[in-house]
């Protein structure tokens, strides 16, 4: 059974937004991944989607001795 992540705008814990627009299966592994893109202009393609595995995506990470989620829901 797959995982379901939760569609909208997450805020990475560095401060920039992105949009979940879906998530994927890995078809050797069956790995979840999530489809997300930048809802800001950087060194890349506007639009460009870009993908990181759920397990990834949902970790905490420490930041000055606390810890956060890498993404977190918004909207």
């Amino acid at each position: 059974m797959m995982i379901e992540i939760q569609k909208g705008i997450y805020e990475h814990y560095k401060g920039k937004r992105y949009e979940v627009v879906g998530q994927a299966m890995h078809s050797e592994t069956l790995e979840v991944f999530v489809i997300y893109k930048a809802l800001y202009q950087g060194d890349f393609p506007q639009d460009m989607l870009w993908v990181r595995p759920l397990t990834m995506f949902q970790e905490n990470v420490v930041v000055n001795g606390k810890s956060v989620p890498r993404f977190q829901y918004r909207t």
